[in-house]
């Protein structure tokens, strides 16, 4: 969850740090700090709030250290102090550490290393890792890192350096990742690509239980228990613009405006009209073994879980394969039931959520094929899958996820597609719903084109403390994500139901006061929705309903009616999710909220 840099190099390494936590940012903000090998020493700077105040707290120094760390951070262990940020130092303060994680067994250490003298300052499990350094430093960092990580339980990435090793640093991780960037006499290591990439496109990432010492000239990974390790290199993909705001006001809604694009990208190469069917080699099964698929299980959590119900829905009806979507934080705790045919997919935007991978490991270990549908090459659900789908969204930066979402969504029709043609459906309804599928990127475009309308929607109801929104079928888990988009960045209290469950206990809640969202397109199920809006009414709520194009007559129920495009049953939750997000941004907007990084949140999750 927290954010990680280190550099080492010729060139001065304060504004490349302080650069690159601004890149990492959404994965934790709410103190900051910074550590540097200057001539005089190790010195450091933290302090609590945003990445700002560390930039105010810096100004006037001029820093010449070509070796650093730095750390933005999400707060498990400890209030967000400037005590308690990070980076954390020896008793000695010849030695920092950044690290994102937990150490499970910080209280056994701390009290082992206060028995050895070592005294503590902070609330936090991490500045044990610095102390337990120190007492196994004998001249040699890399040794002692090795020493210290063999004896920690939990999760954790780090970055340590000293005073006494002016040419390297040290990094390493356990469940939280780390990338290593390869430049020319310098070299970097953070959370994720985009501190990176503005230095360098050549990367390695970093193992599970893999340690790296990092040197301006090049590096050196082992394990954990020293057995080398030679690094695979990768090629970043994503370009620095992509990473940019490109003149929107926030992230969240350049991302939102990006969704046609990555939906496009997400379907390209993978339609084949000729056979009705989709092309997915990453998956890697064949004929037979698809064939003899008996249910699915799909594990996520969030809004990728979201994206996993809308799967249940397609695949069950179009394939006639039973799903079942599950919790991952729940999954492996409640001893699951995986048999002979059971598949399992794992969803997750970064490829580095913590419950997901916890899931993904207790299916592998009970034996089941597990595929992962992932944005994030190199990430530790891409490594530990038996194949999977990347959805190729692009890097979203916003906390809240937009285009992940409908690039999940995506992927699942495209998984739907196969599955189906090699089971039950024809040729022709393959092919129609590949042309379906083709001009969902330019139907997502006319959603867009309705902002305007509604932002004047969002100023309406922008002081109400309470949303309900109400979804059948296919709509049901657009209903829940359009509340926890509400939910996450206004701070609204916001819930998703199957409208027909409104009578059994939420329309206590309906009153003048209660904006009621209803997504009532003309589907097999509109007349009950209808029903359920004419209950909301009775009762002075306030309808927004997201009906079809050409549906004049709930304009006579609804206090507001967004229009939709015409499309097939199966694919309207990729358009009817765009104006909920919209809805979500501008309320927040309105309500002062910082969009792209609301309280409590981060990115990617990385811890349980």
């Amino acid at each position: 969850m927290c954010g990680i840099v280190a550099y080492i190099g010729e060139r001065t390494a304060c504004p490349i740090l302080i650069n690159g936590l601004k890149r990492l940012e959404y994965r934790g903000y709410d103190s900051a700090g910074i550590a540097l090998l200057e001539q005089g020493g190790l010195i450091q700077r933290k302090v609590a709030g945003k990445l700002q105040m560390l930039e105010e707290h810096l100004k006037g120094n001029s820093f010449t250290a070509t070796l650093g760390i730095a750390h933005t951070r999400w707060a498990t262990h400890g209030a967000p102090t400037d005590n308690n940020a990070h980076p954390h130092t020896s008793g000695s303060g010849d030695i920092a550490v950044v690290h994102n994680g937990i150490i499970e067994n910080f209280g056994a250490l701390k009290e082992l290393l206060a028995r050895k003298g070592h005294s503590f300052s902070t609330d936090t499990d991490s500045e044990v890792i610095a102390h337990l350094i120190e007492e196994f430093y004998d001249g040699d960092l890399t040794n002692a890192v090795r020493l210290a990580m063999s004896q920690v339980e939990g999760t954790y990435g780090i970055a340590v350096l000293s005073a006494n090793h002016p040419d390297l640093f040290v990094a390493a991780r356990h469940g939280s990742p780390l990338v290593i960037g390869l430049g020319a006499g310098e070299n970097l290591v953070a959370s994720d690509v985009s501190p990176i990439m503005e230095h360098t496109k050549k990367v390695v990432y970093l193992g599970e239980r893999e340690l790296v010492e990092v040197k301006r000239d090049g590096i050196n990974i082992s394990t954990i228990d020293n057995v080398p390790v030679p690094p695979k290199y990768h090629e970043i993909e994503w370009d620095l613009d992509q990473i940019e705001k490109g003149g929107f006001q926030h992230f969240m809604l350049k991302e939102i405006y990006e969704q046609h694009t990555a939906i496009r990208n997400c379907m390209r190469g993978r339609l084949n009209w000729e056979e009705g069917t989709a092309r997915l080699n990453g998956l890697k099964l064949q004929l037979e073994e698809l064939l003899d698929i008996k249910r699915i299980i799909i594990t996520a959590c969030g809004t990728s879980w979201h994206a996993a119900l809308i799967g249940e829905y397609m695949i069950e009806d179009l394939a006639r394969i039973p799903v079942e979507v599950e919790y991952a934080s729940e999954f492996r705790y409640r001893s699951p039931i995986i048999d002979e045919g059971t598949l399992l997919f794992v969803i997750s935007q970064s490829g580095e959520t913590a419950d997901t991978l916890a899931a993904l490991r207790e299916a592998r270990r009970k034996g089941a094929t597990v595929l992962g549908i992932c944005n994030v090459v190199g990430s530790s659900i891409t490594r530990e899958t038996d194949g999977g789908i990347y959805i190729h969204a692009g890097p979203e930066i916003g906390v809240a996820s937009t285009k992940a979402f409908t690039s999940q969504v995506t992927a699942l029709s495209l998984i739907t597609l196969l599955l189906a043609r090699q089971r039950n459906m024809s040729l022709e309804k393959g092919r129609q719903i590949i042309d379906a599928m083709r001009r969902l990127p330019q139907q997502v475009e006319k959603m867009l084109e309705q902002e305007d309308k509604i932002k004047d929607i969002a100023a309406r109801y922008a002081d109400k403390n309470n949303f309900l929104y109400l979804g059948r079928g296919m709509n049901f888990p657009v209903a829940l994500e359009g509340a926890l988009k509400l939910k996450e960045i206004s701070y609204i209290h916001a819930e998703g139901y199957p409208a027909a469950e409104m009578k059994h206990g939420p329309i206590a809640l309906i009153d003048e006061n209660m904006p009621v969202v209803v997504l009532a397109q003309q589907d097999q199920v509109y007349d009950k929705v209808i029903s359920n809006i004419q209950e909301v009414k009775a009762r002075d709520g306030q309808v927004i309903a997201l009906a079809t194009e050409g549906d004049e007559e709930i304009g006579h129920l609804a206090n507001h009616v967004i229009y939709l495009p015409k499309v097939p049953y199966h694919l309207t939750p990729t358009v009817s999710i765009i104006p909920l997000q919209l809805l979500a941004y501008h309320v927040a907007v309105l309500r002062g909220c910082d969009v792209d990084r609301p309280r409590n949140l981060a990115k990617s999750v990385t811890v349980e």
